[in-house]
């Protein structure tokens, strides 16, 4: 039916007033993008996803100090039987990284100003072994064992009365670990018939995501000029950075290859059902629209937006392709009608489907998670702005007839040879899933761990365990905060927490330990071991004096204590100032790290030395991220069922007794997602469930379109067009060895296979009357 004249002419006016209003709302939003991205305020903190009340600010403080720390570190070991081998490559790989903008070289040998600064000092730091030594008090043998080093190969009057115990060595070797030293200039490590050479390295970023690797290139030169010289050295690196370069690189290779990929087949099924690049253009347009107003809306109500509402925001806003899509499959041989006549015919299907995804993205906004909040609104906000991007600028900017291309013909009308299922058929179906579902999904598991949002290479991972065991570096995973009301308190309840690791370590369930309190122990302890030396070196230099007739006067010390500031303030702190908190608003706090923690380690020995040491608390931030991890996903999966309750309430007031049918599809989809996931033996985690969302979003749309216009062989293009790019744009990465991008990727391949397989089947008899009847489509002529 074609319209009359005026009323062509009021549809123009109308939608030349939406069409400018919403070009002056796009302006507003370009000129607020252009803002933003020149300084984007994009959150990557993991923890900052929680909500602020369940949030400890101080346990944030020490997981920031760690990770600074950490995130920009890189350590390299260099090693091979002989030293002067060891020694030439360590020179070699040095001079190739000289200059390089991607590594800097830390000042690893800042020995001489940390002994000068430490000697005043000197009677006051002893190890738990010295103390235990000099409790027992044998001042005659230690008399006997100071002479045979006075008159020993390196002895010598002035260097041995200084330490006449020999404790000072001793004390630097339990600090920095026996096997390492200081060798022509480099710090050196014997171990196992190797003479290995560590190198610091900082990097200059750690999470440029542009998938160059520039750390490995860097370390693939240098490795290649110390085996020029070298070529049996053995060569390890480790450190947060070459993770982290590697994950980015591994992610831009997918995502390059994967996207293009998928673009290129999207590009080509639309030419298929079009014949024209325009309805690419204009939906591709829509898409940008809908990401810049997310961003824009989520910035404004939260300030920032966080690195995945970014990312799995613009997902979920792939939704809105659908609108596009549904509108040129519908203009296709309707020459008789205007685009502005079309739109209008369109507009209640539409605009109930954006409705509908919106409820079901909006029942993430009920958690109290700011994570799933930004989602909820960037989600919302995006699917808000395609759809009235499609509404008010389609009908202007598509211009032209537009016949029914073959590829459309033969799509449009297979929708006939689909069975429709009875009630009795329905219900049988619906039956069989549910069995499957109580048969299999009993067999799916549940991952809830940080590997399951990222994996490392194997030989990175293999790496870091050797230069972990071979150094005994601390776990920035697990760790003790440590609190009090001053400092001299932390410094005494670290000094009692280390004394039942003292324990732990000879029972062989930990490794070590790094305090504060190992490089400037509280002034208790200072006094007491002042106190101890003093009297034990007095009675030995007594009895030495005496034996060789000669007055020995032991020399003097500093009068004050060591103080913490003070120690902060040396160059030799720099590896370990992340420990210390300082004053916080409730009092002071520190970091004790472990290290030898393993997969046999028994954590809750740890946990319980921490209960009994007053301020002391066990962190175990693996265990915590996981938890928090399963929290979303339990949360997300209760905000899945109130969303599909409130999509079918709005499908109820539309469709009444036919309402499940636009329902059901999804839910049974969903389903048979979950059974093919157990079938397969993949896991359940946060991802699947976001999936679910982006699915329940999508699934409902279809039943929609092929309700509001029944039989409509062009509505069945485009939730056929839509499902097949929803396919190629986010099924594809099922490939991804990702494993958060395999498995959103691969329950979205399943999904929207399986709804729009079923969507069809459900739809309602032809002699139901649910709407007013629909467009069909027609040959041309």
């Amino acid at each position: 039916m074609i319209e009359s004249g005026a009323s062509e002419s009021g549809l123009r006016r109308f939608w030349a007033w939406a069409a400018w209003g919403w070009l002056l709302v796009v302006l507003v939003l370009g000129v607020q993008q252009f803002n933003f991205w020149r300084a984007p305020a994009i959150d990557s903190d993991v923890m900052a996803l929680l909500p602020v009340e369940q949030r400890d600010l101080l346990l944030k403080l020490a997981e920031d100090r760690i990770a600074g720390d950490a995130t920009r570190q890189v350590v390299v070991l260099l090693g091979t039987p002989d030293w002067g081998r060891s020694r030439a490559a360590a020179t070699a790989f040095q001079r190739s990284l000289e200059g390089s903008a991607e590594l800097r070289q830390r000042n690893g040998n800042a020995g001489a100003a940390a002994l000068d600064f430490y000697r005043p000092y000197r009677d006051r730091l002893l190890t738990t072994e010295q103390r235990r030594r000099l409790e027992q008090s044998d001042i005659e043998g230690m008399t006997q064992q100071s002479i045979a080093r006075l008159f020993g190969p390196a002895g010598g009057l002035t260097e041995w009365r200084s330490d006449p115990l020999d404790l000072w060595l001793p004390w630097w070797q339990s600090r920095l670990g026996a096997d390492i030293g200081e060798r022509d200039g480099l710090i050196s490590l014997s171990r196992d018939g190797t003479e290995w050479i560590l190198l610091h390295y900082e990097a200059a970023s750690a999470f440029r995501l542009d998938g160059v690797p520039r750390l490995q290139l860097a370390f693939d030169d240098a490795t290649r000029a110390a085996r020029a010289v070298a070529p049996d050295v053995r060569i390890l690196h480790a450190g947060v950075p070459l993770h982290a370069e590697a994950a980015a690189t591994r992610a831009s290779w997918e995502m390059n290859t994967i996207g293009l990929g998928s673009l290129l087949a999207v590009i080509a099924l639309m030419w298929l059902a079009f014949r024209s690049p325009l309805p690419t253009l204009l939906v591709a347009m829509s898409l940008v629209i809908g990401t810049a107003a997310g961003v824009a809306v989520t910035v404004w109500l939260f300030g920032s937006i966080h690195l995945l509402t970014l990312v799995f925001g613009a997902s979920l806003v792939g939704v809105a392709e659908d609108y596009g899509i549904h509108y040129f499959a519908c203009r296709q041989g309707q020459e008789q009608r205007t685009t502005f006549g079309l739109m209008r015919y369109l507009m209640p299907g539409l605009f109930l489907a954006w409705v509908t995804s919106a409820l079901a993205y909006l029942a993430l906004g009920a958690a109290p998670l700011p994570g799933l909040r930004q989602m909820a609104v960037f989600s919302t906000a995006g699917l808000a702005a395609a759809f009235a991007t499609v509404a008010c600028w389609f009908p202007w900017l598509d211009r032209g007839p537009r016949p029914i291309s073959r590829f459309g013909r033969f799509i449009g009308n297979s929708l006939a040879r689909w069975p429709r299922l009875g009630g009795r058929a329905s219900l049988a179906v619906t039956l069989l899933v549910a069995t499957l579902s109580l048969a299999l999904l009993p067999r799916l598991s549940f991952r809830d761990d940080l590997r399951s949002l990222q994996s490392s290479p194997e030989h990175l991972i293999a790496q870091q365990k050797q230069v972990s065991k071979l150094l005994g570096l601390a776990s920035p995973a697990q760790f003790f905060l440590v609190r009090g009301v001053s400092a001299q308190q932390v410094l005494e309840r670290e000094e009692i927490l280390k004394a039942g690791l003292d324990r732990l370590i000879a029972q062989r369930q930990l490794g070590g330990y790094e305090a504060v309190s190992d490089w400037a122990p509280s002034s208790a302890r200072q006094h007491a071991d002042a106190a101890l030396t003093g009297r034990v070196e007095s009675g030995v230099l007594e009895r030495v004096g005496a034996m060789i007739g000669e007055r020995i006067e032991r020399p003097t010390y500093a009068p004050s204590d060591l103080r913490v500031e003070d120690w902060l303030a040396q160059p030799a702190s720099a590896p370990f100032r992340s420990r210390w908190l300082g004053q916080t608003a409730h009092g002071f706090a520190s970091v004790v790290m472990l290290k030898g923690l393993d997969a046999r380690s028994d954590l809750s020995l740890l946990a319980r030395e921490a209960g009994r040491v007053p301020g002391v608390r066990w962190v175990d931030r693996t265990a915590d991220i996981s938890a928090h991890l399963a929290h979303y996903r339990r949360q997300m999966g209760l905000l899945w069922l109130g969303g599909l309750g409130a999509v079918a309430i709005v499908l109820f007031v539309r469709y009444r007794r036919h309402a499940w049918r636009a329902v059901l599809p999804t839910v049974l989809a969903s389903l048979l997602t979950l059974v093919g996931l157990a079938a397969l033996g993949e896991s359940f985690q946060l991802f699947t469930v976001l999936a679910l969302l982006l699915l329940l979003g999508m699934g409902v749309d279809y039943g929609i379109f092929l309700i509001e216009h029944q039989d409509d062989g062009a509505s069945w293009l485009a939730v056929s067009l839509g499902a097949s790019s929803t396919l190629l744009a986010f099924g594809l990465l099922a490939l991804s060895a990702t494993p958060a991008l395999h498995s959103f990727g691969l329950t979205l391949l399943l999904g929207i296979a399986l709804v729009w397989a079923l969507s069809p089947l459900f739809r309602p008899p032809m002699t139901a009357v649910v709407v007013p009847p629909s467009i069909h489509v027609k040959e041309s002529h």
